[in-house]
């Protein structure tokens, strides 16, 4: 599947970029015909540290932020980003006056979810959520669910490629947009006109990556 994949690289930061694979892909909320790989974007230290200050550089020093939640393995990233926003000026309100960097967990039901010893990290803490992709907006949703039950204030929301462009009233940040790839289309399970013309699928894909059909 590899041999298929492509480069795209972001118009305004044009040493980032991100991998693309055309084919028929199933997410757990929708078939898509583009797999946007992101593996050596959040794994592989400079690619990542340019990805951190790019994001950085999207925010002003008036933002507060104590607390980055890192979602689809963007821990590399988000330990950059700390770094880069604290360079930046930007204010922690931590006693330590440092920048958490932490990651939920999925329970058995699928439900995001923080561990006692981690959320004194989210609690009455300004969060940044991190995400690798938004397509439909629902993994999105669910995060903010999540922080809000948890007591945490979104003061920040950057995903590296979206669709989306808010989402309950709050500006998504990201460094490809719809734009940088036109032909790129989410069906519903239901309304996916692959599905109907009998085109194999041909990886199951999450933000962690994908696993092959054979």
């Amino acid at each position: 599947m590899e041999q298929r994949m492509r480069p795209i690289f972001s118009k305004k930061f044009p040493e980032i970029k991100i991998r693309v694979i055309p084919g028929h892909f199933v997410t757990s909320h929708s078939h898509i015909n583009y797999y946007v790989d992101m593996t050596m974007t959040k794994m592989r230290g400079s690619e990542a540290r340019n990805v951190a200050k790019a994001i950085a550089s999207k925010y002003s020093s008036n933002t507060v932020v104590d607390t980055i939640v890192c979602m689809d393995g963007c821990e590399v990233i988000g330990a950059y980003l700390a770094d880069e926003l604290t360079k930046n000026g930007i204010v922690s309100m931590n006693a330590h006056r440092t920048i958490y960097v932490v990651s939920p967990e999925f329970n058995s039901t699928g439900q995001i979810i923080f561990r006692q010893n981690i959320t004194p990290m989210i609690e009455g803490k300004n969060v940044f959520l991190l995400l690798a992709s938004t397509t439909t907006g629902m993994t999105l949703t669910r995060c903010l669910r999540c922080i809000d039950y948890y007591g945490g204030h979104i003061t920040g929301i950057t995903s590296i490629f979206s669709m989306i462009n808010s989402i309950c009233g709050i500006h998504v940040s990201s460094l490809f947009k719809a734009g940088d790839l036109p032909e790129y289309k989410a069906y519903s399970h239901e309304d996916c006109p692959m599905c109907k013309e009998g085109v194999p699928i041909d990886a199951f894909v999450n933000g962690y990556g994908y696993s092959e059909l054979h």
